[in-house]
């Protein structure tokens, strides 16, 4: 592999690694915690092949995304698909780091709500 695509590799591999991991939601703009820790603690999780899975409430679905670079922060940013309660659901949403261990984002649903949450990353 040509050496400029080696470096091109590990430093996308070194931005998703500040996003990889399993991060407990605490706080919603939509929702209170009696709904989003419903059915289990409210979680996204990241993995460093940039897919993901997440849950709040009686919503649940798998993610597919990308690092996108702004002139600030970098962001992952991802489409996602699954239900909400019975029904099918999907949308879009990002995240960034807010500081130690602190992620900010937003889940939105195609044609319908969206929120903004503060999650913070789970040990071990």
């Amino acid at each position: 592999m040509p050496e400029r695509n080696k470096k091109s590799i590990t430093k996308t591999a070194d931005k998703i690694k500040v996003f990889t991991g399993t991060w407990r939601i605490y706080e919603m703009k939509m929702w209170d915690a009696d709904y989003f820790n419903m059915e289990v603690q409210a979680y996204i999780k990241i993995n460093s092949d940039k897919s993901g899975n997440f849950q709040f409430g009686l919503v649940s679905g798998y993610m597919d995304g990308k690092i996108v670079k702004y002139a600030d922060e970098n962001r992952f940013e991802f489409t996602w698909e699954g239900n909400d309660e019975c029904d099918s659901a999907f949308g879009y949403g990002w995240v960034k780091i807010k500081g130690k261990d602190l992620l900010e984002g937003e889940f939105r649903f195609h044609n319908g709500d969206d929120s903004s949450f503060l999650a913070k990353r789970m040990k071990g």
